[in-house]
């Protein structure tokens, strides 16, 4: 066991209550002036003097019939209070300060059109409560965002993931499931009772991750049972640019499904079986724990890791 010297045992058992008793009994003219103005009875007031002098080991106050006054020793305890008791003051002031001026930029990377009302909010919350902070989002393909964050570019990347590195760490923020959707101007938009056999040979459009070895190979093994033509006349890592190619009739092409329920009701876009076991797909967050963060990245962070953690999954699954 580590011994204490006297000081040491004195910083860790003084209690601050006494100190600020002392401090009011030292301002007052009486025992009696001090219990009032701290609301208290006047034993008790009493009895906090007493203990702290025993524990000091020193007299404080002069206190008889028409006597008191601080002693010698009161009048230097006085003194270093009165700084203990602003300095304690104080730290309400700092503290609020440090959370009000949090500012700094947060760079986030993410797969093109991540739509997540939970992300939504936790970028809602990081404003409100920080709006000294600024952030940028840079969408592009999943290999790159997390390429960023591994190499300290970016503050968060919120991707898909297909290997996962040991440096990097990750948390699922939801998962959405992929279908084949075909334009106004292909021949098989608008028709009923299309089997998946119905594809076969068709021209088709992807994400530059539409591989087998690649974040979206559950996309890709859906496109290869449907016997697609091989040749992939489209590619971009931007999902608003596979829609597009989709609209204008380059060929079938994968969507989530979420995403582009309102095309499918307004007649921009059809959908194509299979319409059963859609490949699902898990969008993450990731960031790199050996980047020092600074405190606008701190905190957005965290409350998005707090907010994916208050969700349950299933109100994470977006189908």
């Amino acid at each position: 066991m580590i011994s204490l010297t006297p000081p040491e045992r004195l910083a860790r058992d003084l209690d601050w209550n006494l100190l600020r008793t002392f401090l009011v009994l030292a301002d007052s003219a009486s025992v009696t002036e001090a219990a009032e103005r701290l609301s208290l009875k006047q034993p008790t007031v009493s009895s906090a003097l007493k203990r702290l002098e025993d524990r000091l080991g020193k007299r404080l106050i002069n206190r008889r019939p028409g006597r008191f006054e601080l002693t010698a020793a009161g009048r230097l305890l006085y003194e270093e209070a009165v700084d203990i008791h602003g300095a304690i003051l104080r730290l309400g002031t700092v503290i609020r300060d440090v959370e009000d001026e949090v500012s700094g930029h947060v760079r986030i990377v993410m797969a093109s059109h991540v739509v997540s009302p939970l992300f939504n909010e936790a970028l809602t919350r990081f404003h409100t409560d920080h709006p000294r902070a600024t952030l940028s989002i840079e969408a592009m393909a999943s290999r790159s965002a997390l390429s960023a964050v591994a190499a300290r570019r970016a503050s968060v990347a919120i991707c898909l993931v297909m290997d996962r590195s040991p440096q990097l760490e990750y948390r699922r923020l939801f998962r959405e499931f992929f279908g084949f959707f075909c334009g106004p101007t292909h021949p098989l938009f608008g028709r009923e009772g299309v089997t998946i056999a119905d594809l076969a040979g068709h021209s088709s459009v992807s994400f530059v991750t539409d591989q087998m070895d690649d974040a979206l190979r559950p996309v890709a093994q859906m496109r290869a049972e449907a016997q697609l033509d091989a040749r992939i006349v489209g590619t971009s890592p931007n999902l608003e640019e596979v829609r597009r190619m989709i609209i204008a009739g380059l060929g079938i092409g994968p969507l989530p499904l979420h995403v582009v329920r309102e095309d499918v009701e307004r007649g921009r876009l059809w959908r194509l079986p299979p319409y059963e076991a859609a490949p699902a797909i898990d969008v993450h967050v990731v960031w790199n724990p050996h980047a020092k963060p600074n405190r606008a990245e701190a905190a957005l962070l965290k409350g998005l890791l707090d907010r994916i953690a208050s969700t349950p999954m299933e109100h994470r699954v977006y189908s």
